[in-house]
């Protein structure tokens, strides 16, 4: 799943994809490098992110997923029903939900469905950073919204442990030691470690550009552990290594 972020700004790439064609040349070239989905969003999840109105959202990123859709399959990335209406409406496929409760909107659309696991709001979240044993409260929240999706009618359903998304850097890396125990539920998992805060405090505060080979690592890893999916922004490398990993 290549990221596609329309905003200006994301904690990795803000700003650089804010103009439609851009962002659709760039969605093309992810296909070009191997992505089987791409992702699009229109609202910074990062840590401390403030809310976008729903009008502005819509702006950035239906005609997006327009001209990205008759192309490849695309996700949209939102906590927003309105959006992901809109979106599903203009092609997307697969809502890559956030607040894990966007099930009946993709129901109703005959669509995938991805519930990560986060608490609060992006603007809050890291203010509820505490756990007993974050995997096992990570994994029962998931496989309770995973369930209430499939009796929605909810027929592709994913789950997101939320690395960063109320999360330490030890709590992202226990979900990531523990991945398996995600997958043993039997639903698919997909993991998003691409470029975060965490691989950079562990690779010498390096900065957000610098973070391909720890993200490639964590993608490596999530594979290896069995995630069905990775979501990342550097496409090509993450592919190589997925189809080493896959021989």
């Amino acid at each position: 799943m290549g990221v596609l972020n329309v905003t200006p700004d994301s904690f990795s790439d803000g700003g650089r994809w804010l103009d439609s064609e851009a962002a659709v040349d760039h969605g093309r070239a992810m296909v070009a490098e191997g992505a089987d989905i791409i992702d699009v969003g229109g609202e910074s999840t990062r840590p401390g992110a403030a809310e976008v109105p729903v009008d502005e959202e819509l702006r950035r990123v239906v005609p997006v997923v327009e001209a990205l859709a008759g192309e490849t399959r695309v996700s949209i990335d939102t906590r927003k029903p309105e959006v992901a209406e809109a979106a599903l409406a203009a092609g997307a496929t697969i809502v890559n939900d956030v607040s894990a409760g966007l099930h009946e909107v993709a129901a109703a659309a005959g669509a995938g469905w991805v519930a990560m696991h986060m608490r609060g709001t992006p603007a809050t979240m890291q203010q509820h950073a505490t756990y007993g044993d974050v995997v096992a409260e990570v994994q029962a929240f998931l496989v309770a919204q995973a369930e209430g999706a499939k009796a929605a009618g909810v027929t592709e359903v994913w789950i997101d442990p939320g690395l960063g998304f109320a999360k330490t850097a030890t709590h992202n890396l226990t979900l990531l030691h523990h991945l398996d125990r995600l997958v043993a539920t039997g639903y698919p998992v997909a993991v998003g470690a691409s470029r975060k805060s965490f691989i950079g405090k562990l690779t010498g505060d390096a900065p957000v550009e610098d973070r391909l080979e720890g993200s490639l690592a964590a993608a490596v890893w999530a594979m290896e552990k069995g995630a069905a999916m990775v979501r990342v922004h550097d496409v090509r490398a993450t592919v190589q290594a997925a189809r080493l990993v896959a021989a």
